[in-house]
């Protein structure tokens, strides 16, 4: 599952890559208790690696569970 953040008062985007697996409705609910808790929004990709987002900065949320089926490129 692809994740993208939209920042604010910047023009990048923080992109992070779940478990293919991922269950949509949990990680809606993690992305919402982040947000809605003031302090920082933190997933882990599917390397195993944690992000932390400040929810004050968050703009945007940007789901897409199909992404991992559309990969194309080299390795991992």
């Amino acid at each position: 599952m692809h994740v993208r953040i939209g920042v604010a008062r910047s023009q990048k985007e923080i992109e992070v890559e779940l478990d293919p697996d991922s269950d949509v409705k949990k990680v809606k609910k993690t992305i919402t208790s982040g947000v809605v808790s003031g302090e920082m929004l933190w997933l882990t990709d599917s390397r195993g690696r944690e992000v932390g987002i400040p929810a004050a900065s968050v703009a945007y949320i940007e789901l897409d569970p199909a992404a991992s089926s559309r990969s194309i490129g080299f390795g991992s």
